[in-house]
């Protein structure tokens, strides 16, 4: 096993935390630390400087949980978006995702993951309560389940619809444009934009 030798401590300690990014190996990181030195120290600043404003200054909407930069973000304040329609994702990803297909008009619900019991996530760790409450209290007619169609996604999706049963509102789902086993942020503008705009009755898809 070869042991890397650092001529500086510093580059050390900067490779190391690099290294910690997904997706991101010790080779990786030592090439993206050895980048920043090349650039001029004004340069490098306003890259660290950005990394820290974001951890100290990113809220989470106090609506629908998406990231933003004031306590209601651009998406909930907007009076043109249709309220009567909530499109629960799985994260700030997929919101970024259904946005640029420029075919959704309605609100989001981000619900900061998905059940998972082989990584310890359970529904009481997710944005459901909220979302119940938000659908109790507003004037939601439907809720759009749009979570990745895998088999964490599709157990949360039936989870939230048991919860949703009897209230009287319309639950959907994406039609299956995207592929079972994708993840929504990997989908194609246009597929996923299908999905959306030939969306279908959840209840028709997994029977009373």
């Amino acid at each position: 096993m070869n042991v890397e030798k650092f001529p500086s401590k510093l580059l050390e300690n900067a490779v190391n935390e690099f290294s910690k990014l997904p997706g991101i190996g010790r080779r990786s990181a030592l090439r993206l630390v050895l980048h920043l030195l090349r650039q001029d120290k004004e340069e490098v600043s306003r890259f660290g400087n950005s990394l820290i404003d974001l951890c100290n200054e990113i809220k989470h909407c106090k609506i629908c949980h998406n990231i933003s930069d004031e306590e209601i973000c651009p998406i909930c304040s907007d009076p043109n978006r249709d309220e009567t329609v909530i499109c629960v994702v799985e994260n700030i990803r997929d919101v970024m995702s259904i946005e640029n297909t420029l075919q959704y008009k309605g609100y989001y619900h981000v619900l900061g993951g998905i059940i998972s019991p082989m990584d310890g996530v359970g529904p009481s760790d997710l944005e459901i309560e909220s979302l119940l409450e938000r659908v109790s209290q507003g004037n939601i007619t439907e809720v759009i389940l749009a979570l990745s169609t895998t088999m964490e996604g599709d157990t949360t999706n039936f989870y939230i619809f048991r919860k949703l049963k009897g209230m009287d509102i319309n639950v959907t789902t994406l039609a299956r444009g995207v592929s079972v086993g994708d993840e929504l942020e990997y989908a194609d503008e246009i597929t996923l934009g299908r999905s959306i705009l030939n969306r279908v009755n959840y209840e028709t898809l997994v029977g009373k």
